[in-house]
């Protein structure tokens, strides 16, 4: 943080020359701090909500626990992805609140307790290998705060799994979908329901799946409105999306 910046801001609503509200637009766009391999945003969660997220492959692990050191030193959340349990044992060396999440492989260490969601973010997956994917979305949404409620391995092969979920369905406020293989569950569940669906396909299925290109188009392709469809196995870019809408719900 820019400190000469945040006196003057400081000292502008003081002196009334700037509104309450003016500053924290000003104080939204302050500079990050440069750790040469890195631009670490601490005041994303002024804009967006929620602090910066470590998206941990294709780092070091000394440059993962660098990331964290700092964010945490700005008494931030942490919520990283796609972290091994090599990150997890050197992230939980540095705050042994860190918590390990082995399906999706995610680490999270909650600084402030949150106070749940009354509205649910539901995840279904149409088979057991989805669950990764699935449990990223998850782990991400109550990450942030959501109330989040989990239903595995109800795909179409045997369609009579998921209509007998139908009252947990029609209670969520938000539905992500999982799946892989023909990716067919969410347009089933889109034509069920009048909630938002998040679809997401996954590289789960045999060689003509094309590492999941074939459910994401069957997603985008879905013949039932209201369906939001992310890229392949991307369940953060999902479990943020949810969070979002329901949040609009708590309004």
């Amino acid at each position: 943080m820019n400190k000469t910046e945040l006196t003057k801001v400081l000292k502008a609503v003081k002196d009334g020359g700037m509104s309450i509200d003016s500053a924290l637009e000003r104080l939204k766009h302050l500079p990050f701090e440069d750790v040469v391999y890195a631009h670490i945003d601490h005041h994303r969660s002024l804009r967006h909500g929620m602090p910066e997220v470590i998206y941990c492959e294709g780092k070091t692990v000394a440059q993962i626990t660098g990331i964290v050191k700092r964010m945490l030193a700005a008494k931030s959340d942490i919520l990283a992805t796609r972290a091994n349990e090599q990150v997890f044992r050197a992230v939980k060396k540095l705050d042994r609140r860190a918590v390990y999440h082995p399906d999706s492989r995610a680490i999270v260490i909650e600084r402030t307790k949150k106070k749940p969601t009354k509205g649910v973010v539901l995840a279904l997956t149409a088979g057991t290998s989805d669950i990764p994917v699935a449990e990223e979305a998850a782990v991400t949404a109550q990450a942030l705060g959501s109330t989040v409620q989990t239903v595995y391995d109800v795909g179409v092969a045997g369609i009579h799994r998921i209509l007998s979920k139908k009252d947990i369905l029609d209670a969520a406020r938000v539905i992500i979908v999982v799946a892989g293989m023909d990716g067919a569950l969410p347009s089933v569940v889109g034509g069920l329901v009048d909630k938002p669906v998040i679809a997401v396909p996954t590289s789960v299925g045999y060689g003509a799946g094309f590492q999941g290109l074939a459910p994401l188009l069957t997603m985008l392709n879905s013949c039932a409105s209201g369906i939001a469809v992310m890229n392949i196995d991307n369940g953060f870019g999902a479990g943020v999306l949810a969070h979002r809408i329901n949040l609009l719900g708590e309004k």
